[in-house]
């Protein structure tokens, strides 16, 4: 669908220079997705490998985050292999909803509850972040929390139009429940991509 150089917004790398590869494609239709232009791969051009990967080495960071829509939907091993030999750092961001395909360094793992994480996914994430849009979803993180590894990190991030409500509920959970940490968006605060 697009692919940009910025900061990522969320989770453990944030804050870290990145080339972001977006997918086109996506079957789980979260109402408050905030890139529901990408839900149609169709509406996208295809693009070689080699294209991608000579528009990443174009910028000096090495931080590369393929999301979606859910890119998963896509056999990512030739992409993954092609850009850890161009050097770069493989992160994933995804809903776990389809089989796990490429080769990673960190898998970031945000079930969503319209189509659930594949099981065999589960202890392979690096990071849990759950996005929270009202009270339930406290619960619903912590089913997930107790399903992955004991070294995933774990982060609550609030739904963005519902962020002015709902975080200062995070924050309280969190000074209950340590082991989790916050998440923002930051991306979203200091207008980049």
């Amino acid at each position: 669908m697009e692919a940009f150089y910025t900061l990522q917004g969320e989770g453990f790398h944030q804050g870290r220079a990145a080339y972001f590869i977006r997918l086109g494609g996506c079957d789980v239709g979260c109402s408050w997705c905030d890139v529901k232009e990408s839900w149609d791969a169709l509406k996208h051009p295809v693009l070689s490998i080699d294209k991608i990967i000579a528009e990443a080495k174009k910028h000096p960071g090495r931080l590369a985050v393929v999301t979606g829509g859910e890119p998963l939907m896509h056999d990512l091993d030739a992409l993954t292999r092609a850009l850890h030999n161009a050097g770069f750092e493989n992160n994933i961001e995804t809903s776990g909803s389809h089989p796990l395909s490429g080769t990673w360094d960190w898998i970031c793992l945000s079930p969503k509850k319209f189509k659930a994480p594949l099981p065999e996914i589960l202890p392979l994430a690096n990071e849990l972040k759950v996005v929270v849009y009202n009270k339930s979803d406290f619960k619903w993180a912590e089913d997930y929390a107790a399903k992955v590894s004991a070294t995933c990190k774990l982060y609550l991030q609030p739904e963005w139009g519902k962020s002015e409500k709902i975080t200062p509920l995070i924050i309280d959970y969190i000074k209950a429940n340590p082991q989790w940490e916050l998440s923002m968006q930051l991306h979203k605060y200091i207008n980049v991509p």
